[in-house]
């Protein structure tokens, strides 16, 4: 069955799974971006860069939104939802409050369109490549149209529940783990520089032991080359732990670890470093000489 799909946002990625989509060529792929000319760019290799939110939404049997957060997903649904026809489906990707996600599922069956609750995770390459991981919960109707889409953007799709609220809880305890790995490993690394290791060696060393983990594995590379190019900003943490938190708190559950780790965030976006990558919450710990490029060079 052809099926018309529409991507909203380019981003880090975005753009990968806009990528992974028109390779599957499951039909007419139609994308949007408030950078127009990011649009025109990925549409001159196949695809529409349309216009309009409103022309996407018209045009689409699947709607596949891949932004920030819920006010700009809010945002996007303003915009979209009302053209969209009925049975067609939204499928939501950003990591938002899990009673958000709830009323988004909620409002758009008023207008008799689906909502898949997907956020997502793997990072910007496993996005390109088509193997990133989905935590999806939606109706079996939502699912039955929804499928091909999401099997052409992700190696694993998990479905976490047959109605909103599922999908976004497990991303939000996974940002947990993600958020709190970050600090520590910048804390270790942190740690090895003021003790004069060589962190090139200590790198190695963590990397092939027991201490190691995929977040200190990728985010202290970027340290190691002094590249905080934001592929997930200091500030995306501020605002997923503070999501994390605010769950745990509406339960009086408490996670000591994420709120340390929330806080240390807080503290690189405030010195400055707001809006590089998230590896730069190394930068708050005093005392310490960071690799310089011309180290990594």
């Amino acid at each position: 069955m052809s099926l018309t799909v529409g991507l909203i946002g380019l981003g880090a990625m975005g753009s990968g799974m806009a990528a992974s989509l028109r390779r599957a060529a499951l039909g007419a792929l139609h994308v949007f971006d408030v950078r127009a000319d990011v649009a025109a760019a990925f549409a001159r290799e196949g695809g529409h860069a349309a216009a309009t939110l409103a022309e996407l939404g018209a045009a689409c049997d699947v709607v596949v939104s891949v932004v920030v957060n819920a006010a700009q997903t809010q945002a996007v649904l303003d915009e979209v939802a009302p053209a969209m026809r009925p049975g067609s489906v939204f499928v939501m990707c950003s990591t938002v409050d899990p009673n958000v996600s709830i009323g988004f599922e909620a409002r758009l069956a008023e207008r008799d369109l689906l909502y898949v609750d997907a956020p997502i995770s793997g990072g910007a390459a496993k996005a390109a490549s088509g193997e990133m991981t989905m935590m999806t919960a939606a109706t079996p109707a939502a699912y039955a149209k929804a499928d091909p889409v999401l099997d052409a953007m992700a190696a694993k799709v998990y479905r976490l529940g047959d109605k909103a609220g599922a999908g976004s809880k497990v991303k939000v305890i996974n940002q947990l783990l993600a958020g709190v790995h970050i600090a520590a490993a910048a804390e270790a690394m942190a740690l090895g520089l003021r003790e004069g290791v060589d962190p090139a060696a200590l790198y190695d060393v963590i990397t092939h032991s027991a201490g190691n983990s995929w977040m200190f594995e990728n985010r202290m590379a970027h340290v190691l080359a002094a590249d905080y190019t934001p592929l997930s900003a200091v500030d995306i943490f501020v605002k997923d732990l503070g999501l994390v938190l605010d769950m745990a708190r509406a339960s009086k559950f408490p996670l000591p670890l994420s709120s340390t780790a929330h806080q240390m965030f807080m503290q690189a976006s405030t010195a400055g470093f707001a809006k590089e990558d998230d590896s730069a919450v190394i930068k708050i710990f005093p005392g310490i000489e960071l690799p310089t490029p011309k180290d990594a060079a």
